[in-house]
């Protein structure tokens, strides 16, 4: 039998690193922390659990992976959510146990896309044609036209952030950009249901039209600047920090 070393030598000779174990999301560590909390603390079924501040401190994590947490938890019926209310037990706390992987929290994708639209901001600003920056200009107009509809509203968002790729020239940035929101997944929906201001949804329209007046006087540093200004908005106050 051929052997192998921890590099994985095959019989070529070569030597390729051995795959390591793909290591949990955080909001699934933090998930199972809180349930463990809740046994180990004997919280019974519809009693409240700790304000954010405190359970983030007793778990030394902070507050956005604990309501990344929390979120996971009340997809599975384990807590429930109450706006202005607070957190309260579910169902049996061990229920998440056998809940399959899913894809990286939100905050996760949000960093993503601090690193890579920032950038993909300013080379828009270099790049656009005029007829990109119209349909920049269009989908703002749309996000503004269908403000109290929230699922059109989203939809105009991505029309946006997509436009803006294209903008670059750079095909590849277009993929790179879908595939990030198409990460959006349930828990990022949820944990915008229970966090999103209006305050929030407000201030995005008007960080959308300082992206584009930056794009469009062809001011990369700006642009830069103005995409990043939102989505660190977009981050602190669906962490809890305020917009």
């Amino acid at each position: 039998m051929m052997k192998t070393d921890a590099y994985g030598s095959g019989a070529g000779g070569g030597r390729t690193r051995a795959a390591r174990p793909a290591e949990p999301r955080m909001y699934r560590v933090v998930a199972g922390r809180i349930q463990e909390l809740i046994r180990d603390r004997r919280i019974e079924p519809g009693a409240r659990l700790p304000a954010e501040r405190e359970l983030a401190a007793s778990l030394g994590v902070s507050r956005a992976s604990l309501r990344e947490g929390l979120i996971a938890l009340e997809l599975e019926g384990v807590v429930e959510v109450r706006g202005g209310s607070g957190v309260y037990v579910g169902k049996d706390p061990a229920s998440l146990a056998d809940a399959p992987e899913g894809g990286p929290g939100p905050f996760e994708v949000l960093s993503a896309r601090g690193m890579i639209e920032t950038e993909v901001a300013a080379m828009a600003a270099k790049n656009a044609t005029s007829a990109e920056v119209s349909a920049i200009l269009a989908a703002l107009l749309e996000m503004e036209r269908t403000h109290e509809d929230r699922s059109s509203n989203e939809a105009a968002d991505r029309d946006f952030h997509l436009a803006i790729a294209r903008a670059t020239g750079n095909t590849a940035l277009v993929g790179v950009i879908d595939y990030l929101w198409r990460q959006r997944s349930g828990l990022w929906h949820r944990l915008k249901e229970h966090y999103r201001t209006e305050e929030l949804r407000k201030a995005t329209l008007l960080d959308h039209r300082a992206i584009l007046d930056a794009i469009a006087a062809r001011d990369g540093t700006g642009a830069r600047k103005a995409m990043r200004i939102h989505l660190d908005r977009v981050t602190r106050t669906l962490a809890g920090g305020g917009a």
